[in-house]
């Protein structure tokens, strides 16, 4: 591992910026109202059994590669491949993979400081609260407002990773993640003493098995599948990085359980913020992406000191979105140093230039770009995100989990002795049959419904 790359200062900065990666606007915005789609709590228990079958098992594997290797994803593959295989190839499918998920999650991201702004500068406050829509439209409308905090979320993030691994990329979510943590306990306790709380708590801790058999069984299992799945971020190398910066100190299995505990803990609470918020406001708790920029929005409206938990949930927002932004530039910074020999500062500044031009076309997919659709009728950050999240997420960790359990790349038995060295909970090896024969039906059954989707 190069010096130039630099390492983590600690052990807890490694499991909270890995967190951090895998936590993002999907925890606290998808889950909830997957959660509300899908009849509540009995989606809840399925989605936990598969974060334990599918997402720890594969997130094993990304940080198995990075450990062993020391490198980011293609030279990570090189290394640990036979001579004249080809599973490098899959890195630089990686790599585009986190380019075209930085091209779109950077404006989103700016969504989330714009909208902390307008809490806390009060432009909430004399609007109605039916005219919160027209407020997100009129966002959306204007290419400049947007394109500023997709540029302030670009430069921030690269100037984060100027200062280095240890004092600016772990030093900064470290602040970030702890104070993420602090924060949604402080909202959802909030949200637990409003008047029809208990209702929005029922719904979400009690299976309520009829509610899910009208949704319809079969659908709540494959959206708790795909949830699970999604959540982490897996198959893009995004994580992989960090297990090139990992010691050999604790096993990958513990580490790996830590991330998932941390990825699920935030998911989990943001549903005690928004359900007895939702049923408090009667507001219905299965809308998608106005449930954060419309919805909520008006429940902080009609709140006691409304604009103060308003500008709160936002920083919240703006501090889970931002821990993943800095994370996958950390990647685009380590791979081009890795891969070209760049110096850090380099790479830093022509990832900088190059995010800041591709993150355009999604910001007036909006307005000036509206009648552009890549794939069907989808919108730009549409088709973006259809590409990352239905194909190269499933895709990815279907050829990461092929070249860690199959003769034909890195073997089981060299990605076993990688994720049990060190100290701590150990992958048993029983679990060989499973990775090799049923895991990857359960990842297909996923990649095949999201190409289909």
């Amino acid at each position: 591992m190069s010096e130039e790359r630099g390492s983590f200062g600690s052990r807890l900065g490694f499991i909270l910026v890995s967190a951090g990666c895998a936590i993002g606007i999907g925890n606290v915005w998808k889950f909830p109202y997957v959660t509300g789609a899908n009849g509540g709590a009995v989606f809840v228990l399925f989605y936990l059994l598969f974060l334990v079958i599918m997402g720890i098992p594969v997130m094993t594997m990304e940080l198995a590669i990075g450990r062993a290797s020391g490198k980011t994803v293609v030279m990570g593959y090189k290394k640990l491949e036979k001579e004249g295989q080809k599973w490098h190839i899959h890195g630089w499918l990686c790599i585009i993979g986190c380019y075209l998920l930085m091209m779109y999650y950077t404006t989103v991201s700016g969504w989330m400081v714009d909208y902390f702004f307008k809490f806390a500068s009060g432009q909430f406050s004399g609007i109605k609260p039916e005219n919160v829509g027209e407020l997100f439209n009129q966002m959306l409308a204007d290419p400049e407002e947007m394109g500023i905090f997709m540029a302030l979320t670009v430069i921030f993030g690269f100037a984060v990773l100027s200062l280095g691994v240890a004092d600016g990329l772990e030093r900064v979510n470290k602040i970030m993640m702890i104070g993420l943590l602090a924060l949604i306990i402080v909202l959802a306790g909030h949200s637990l003493t409003l008047s029809n709380a208990a209702e929005g708590v029922k719904f979400y801790l009690l299976p309520d098995w009829n509610k899910a058999m009208s949704v319809g069984l079969g659908k709540v299992i494959s959206a708790a599948m795909n949830q699970a799945f999604f959540t982490l971020s897996l198959g893009i190398g995004a994580i992989e990085i960090f297990g090139s910066y990992m010691s050999k100190d604790h096993t990958i299995t513990g580490e790996a359980i830590r991330i998932c505990v941390l990825d699920t803990f935030v998911a989990f609470i943001s549903g005690l913020i928004i359900f007895p918020a939702c049923f408090s406001y009667n507001v219905e708790p299965s809308q998608g992406p106005s449930l954060i920029f419309i919805t909520l929005p008006r429940v902080f409206m009609n709140m006691k000191m409304g604009r103060m938990w308003g500008t709160l949930f936002f920083v919240f927002m703006t501090f889970a979105s931002f821990s993943t932004v800095t994370a996958v530039f950390e990647n685009l910074v380590a791979f081009l140093s890795d891969n070209l020999g760049w110096s850090r500062g380099k790479s830093i500044l022509v990832n900088c230039i190059f995010i800041l031009v591709a993150s355009l076309p999604c910001v007036l997919g909006y307005n000036l770009w509206s009648d552009l659709h890549i794939i069907g009728a989808r919108d730009v950050l549409d088709s973006e995100d259809f590409i990352v999240s239905n194909i190269l997420l499933p895709m990815g960790s279907l050829i990461f989990l092929m070249f860690c359990t199959t003769k034909f790349g890195w073997g089981f038995d060299k990605y076993l002795e990688e994720t049990n060295t060190g100290k701590g909970k150990i992958m048993p090896g029983i679990f060989k049959n499973y990775f090799k024969f049923v895991l990857p039906v359960l990842i297909f059954i996923i990649l095949i419904q999201g190409i289909i989707a």
